[in-house]
């Protein structure tokens, strides 16, 4: 009987990747976006046309709570519960934080923060009746220092680290291991607001003297969720040396 994953944020990026990845493996999956069906629903025949695994795909935004009952709903259906969850629905900000509405800051941290709460909330129950389990948080090497401009994402970002720490102690006795994944400079969609200028400063400023791929995000969360027993609790950066 094949495991199942939940992974958020899943249309595009590191959620597709690691979806790909995933599904390479044989798990049978459930993949969220909000904003974006046609690209989800093309994620969705790819995946299952290449790799011969169930997909269950929904949109709805996971910054609501109501909406990811109904989609726990679904997956209790189609699979009875998910062995892992990837929640890797983010949004980022970039601007004054004087400058910033109530509006865009509960926005960001429902859609960045709070859904980890919601999804675990309803994932922990059915890890807990199989005695094993694993939730990995997509985060950034923000949360762990902050950024002048992103006070809102970094703030975020470091609720979810804390949250990762927190939730793992709690978790530990019943083989449950919930770690984060701190991303430096992906080469994704959220980094193309950068110039080339802005790019090749940044460039330089990583040790490792490049952007990390999506790719390199999918295998560590995959290694996570299939591996490492007694690793757990940890926020682990992957930034090419950067931060």
């Amino acid at each position: 009987m094949s495991k199942t994953v939940l992974i958020t944020g899943a249309s595009r990026g590191i959620g597709r990747a690691i979806a790909t990845r995933f599904a390479k493996e044989g798990y049978s999956l459930v993949i969220n976006c909000c904003n974006s069906p046609a690209a989800l629903a093309e994620v969705k025949k790819e995946l299952e046309t290449t790799y011969h695994v169930p997909v269950l795909a929904s949109v709805g935004n996971v910054g609501d709570f109501q909406y990811v009952e109904k989609l726990f709903e679904e997956i209790k259906e189609h699979f009875h519960g998910i062995d892992v969850l990837v929640n890797n629905a983010g949004i980022s900000h970039i601007g004054l934080l004087h400058d910033m509405s109530f509006e865009e800051w509960q926005n960001l941290i429902n859609i960045n923060l709070s859904s980890a709460f919601y999804t675990s909330k309803q994932a922990i129950p059915y890890m807990l009746s199989q005695k094993h389990g694993k939730i990995i948080n997509i985060s950034s090497v923000w949360g762990n220092v902050g950024a002048s401009c992103e006070v809102a994402y970094s703030a975020s970002k470091g609720g979810l680290n804390t949250f990762t720490k927190a939730l793992a102690k709690e978790l530990a006795p019943s083989n449950i291991q919930v770690n984060a994944i701190a991303c430096g400079c992906i080469d994704t969609a959220m980094n193309q607001c950068f110039s080339a200028e802005e790019r090749q400063a940044l460039t330089e400023e990583i040790p490792a003297g490049r952007f990390g791929t999506a790719d390199e995000v999918a295998d560590l969360a995959f290694s996570l969720a299939e591996n490492h027993s007694y690793l757990t609790g940890q926020v682990i950066s992957l930034d090419g040396g950067w931060c």
